[in-house]
């Protein structure tokens, strides 16, 4: 009745592709937020298996959870709290990205850590005037400076370029105090496309390994990158309508004909955005529209005078291939993002995996 497609051959050839275009850069894969809705263990097995160089999650708990899964590689997650189980995260050779001295200060002998310095973005990492007291701490103690690293905010080339500039005097200034980090990295996704010069020791990348774009407004190059996921629906309800028909809560859409409506049972439990308008989906080989508004459990699709039937498969988003409609077009219909898409997809609908 509904289904989400995880082709994860497809996750690997992207990763091959990255590390093509990362020229002899460590490509870290980021799995936060369950692989982007991927399904983090499934991702991160197949990756491992595959002989990925690092996985990067947000926090200890998503690595712990790698850990217990059997997952041997690197693993590195950046959002921690002083609460955290730090000796734990040391016994499973967890990596460490720290960001504050309170963090920092905390760490057990043996920690590896990666010190973030804020560039510009203004989440987290190291203000610029506690950078230097957290290196002069690092440079005294037991702990293991395994990299430095900091995030873009991709406001226009010329932000970055200047976020470029701060993190190579971070290097410098770091290198002045007796800590030479093993890695240096600073592109995720975009820059990693983008910024060959901001590539470093390591890449980091989350979306572009799903085969989805980072860019906002510009696809990526279907030769380079291809959607691993495909989100698919059988119809539920058929039924003929006059001229005048009021379509869901709030009767946002009315009918302007006679027309068939079909009843499709995927809504915004399953992560099917409840604002979304002007989406189409993909039903015998021809696009048509959502209409009204999307329910929690269903939504409903305008066919016209197509001979729409029960049992047949609707397409809600695919790899953009044969007419096949986009996270990127669904995004854009609620006015947010692919990465926000496929994060929140899941619900009710099982993953089903090929490789």
């Amino acid at each position: 009745m509904r289904e989400i497609q995880i082709d994860l051959a497809v996750i690997l050839k992207n990763y091959r592709k990255l590390k093509e275009l990362a020229s002899g850069s460590l490509v870290m894969a980021v799995v936060k937020a369950n692989a982007y809705g991927h399904g983090m263990h499934e991702v991160a097995e197949a990756l491992d298996d595959a002989g990925v160089d690092y996985l990067g999650v947000a926090d200890l708990n998503e690595a712990l959870e790698l850990r217990m899964a059997g997952i041997k590689t690197n693993i590195l997650c950046w959002i921690l709290s002083p609460e955290d189980d730090f000796e734990l995260a040391v016994s499973q050779n967890i990596e460490l990205g720290v960001s504050s001295l309170e963090v920092l200060e905390g760490l057990p002998e043996g920690a590896k850590v990666h010190l973030k310095v804020d560039t510009g973005l203004g989440r987290n990492g190291f203000t610029q005037g506690d950078f230097g007291k957290a290196l002069e701490f690092l440079a005294e103690s037991k702990l293991y400076p395994e990299g430095l690293f900091s995030h873009l905010s991709n406001a226009s080339e010329g932000d970055d370029l200047a976020q470029l500039e701060l993190f190579e005097k971070a290097n410098v200034m770091a290198l002045q105090k007796g800590v030479n980090f093993k890695l240096r990295h600073l592109a995720a996704s975009a820059a990693t496309l983008k910024h060959p010069q901001m590539h470093f020791d390591m890449v980091r990348c989350g979306i572009a390994v799903y085969g989805l774009s980072p860019f906002e407004d510009e696809p990526v190059d279907p030769g380079l990158l291809q959607p691993a996921m495909r989100v698919v629906a059988n119809v539920v309800n058929v039924k003929r309508v006059p001229k005048g028909q009021g379509v869901s809560y709030g009767y946002r859409y009315v009918t302007k004909m006679e027309t068939t409506l079909v009843l499709v049972p995927f809504g915004y439990a399953e992560g099917m955005p409840r604002i979304s308008e002007n989406h189409e989906v993909l039903i015998q080989g021809k696009l048509y529209p959502v209409v009204g508004r999307v329910a929690m459990d269903q939504f409903i699709v305008d066919v016209s005078d197509a001979k729409i039937r029960i049992g047949d498969e609707v397409v809600i988003f695919g790899d953009g291939q044969k007419g096949e409609p986009t996270a990127q077009s669904l995004g854009e219909s609620s006015g947010s993002i692919n990465y926000e898409v496929v994060t929140r997809i899941g619900g009710r609908a099982p993953r089903v995996y090929k490789i």
